[in-house]
């Protein structure tokens, strides 16, 4: 197929994510404030939007708490940095089963299973432009557990999202996922066109060869807009290969550590580091009023 390079293309930094990450890294962010901070600075870098997880301040353990992230929305729209704000909707589905034979009950340390309304709580309570939809169950190889995202859930989730004014990014580990996004847009669950992130070299999802790559991207429709990312050492060869395929970039600590080998990363010097390719490439960094215009967002602050 043809090449279709994007030439307008906007930075998403994934800021610190919820994977065991907080201990491998001094710059993965862990409170409101080390988050913001973070969130802040990789905008001033060039990041259009940033994606924000919230960790308990104490062990950087993944964490739903509200407050928190309040606080950590409060500290971004009080300074004087304009970005895109997106927060991820994704926790409150996983489920650690026991032992093979005996696979139930679940176990309690790991498994944090809620309803749609709280899972989408902190969303209605801050109200950024985009937050996320994770299209799809499966397992992950971080630990034995199963993401999980039935059809009634992201049924109740989307409505939610679509009713406050939110706009959903559904994250794509697979090509199934990007199958029933489709059919929550043809239910008018979500409205069109839609915005997807694909999610590429997530055990067990969809690696990151680009046969794959180029299957997920086809399968996304043509009025869509997409951003991909990969982990590890992959990241910075997914901002080329994404704005090639006529997408959009995510990079952050919460998808790679590593600016060099040896050399771990703060997030400002990821989105740096992507601009560059980016603009290597002959393209050109667009800024959150842009990206609020091509994807028809409104920038509100909560009541």
């Amino acid at each position: 197929m043809p090449l279709d390079m994007n030439k307008e293309v906007f930075i998403t930094c994934a800021v610190t994510g919820s994977g065991g990450t907080q201990d491998r890294s001094p710059h993965v962010p862990r409170n409101p404030k080390q988050i913001a901070d973070s969130a802040i600075a990789a905008a001033k870098a060039g990041a259009a939007v940033v994606h924000c997880h919230v960790r308990d301040p104490d062990t950087g353990a993944p964490s739903r708490d509200v407050k928190l992230y309040r606080e950590v929305t409060d500290r971004i729209r009080d300074s004087d940095t304009d970005v895109v704000l997106n927060l991820t909707a994704g926790m409150g589905g996983d489920m650690v089963f026991g032992p093979t034979e005996r696979p139930l009950p679940l176990r309690e340390a790991g498994t944090d299973m809620a309803g749609a309304a709280e899972r989408v709580a902190h969303v209605a309570e801050c109200l950024p432009e985009i937050c996320t939809l994770d299209c799809g169950t499966m397992n992950f190889a971080e630990a034995d557990y199963v993401m999980t995202n039935t059809p009634g859930m992201l049924q109740a989730m989307g409505r939610m999202m679509t009713g406050l004014g939110v706009k959903p990014e559904i994250e794509a580990f697979d090509t199934g996922h990007l199958w029933y996004a489709k059919q929550l847009v043809k239910d008018g669950v979500l409205d069109s066109p839609a915005l997807v992130q694909l999610c590429m070299g997530v055990p067990w999802g969809a690696p990151d060869d680009l046969n794959t790559f180029m299957a997920m991207v086809n399968n996304v429709p043509e009025d869509w807009t997409f951003s991909a990312f990969s982990l590890g050492r992959n990241q910075m060869a997914y901002v080329a290969a994404a704005v090639l395929a006529g997408g959009n970039v995510r990079v952050g600590l919460e998808d790679n550590l590593w600016l060099d080998k040896g050399v771990l990363a703060e997030n400002w010097q990821l989105v740096e580091r992507a601009c560059t390719i980016v603009e290597n490439m002959g393209a050109r960094v667009i800024g959150p009023a842009e990206v609020r215009e091509k994807l028809g967002l409104v920038k509100r602050a909560p009541l």
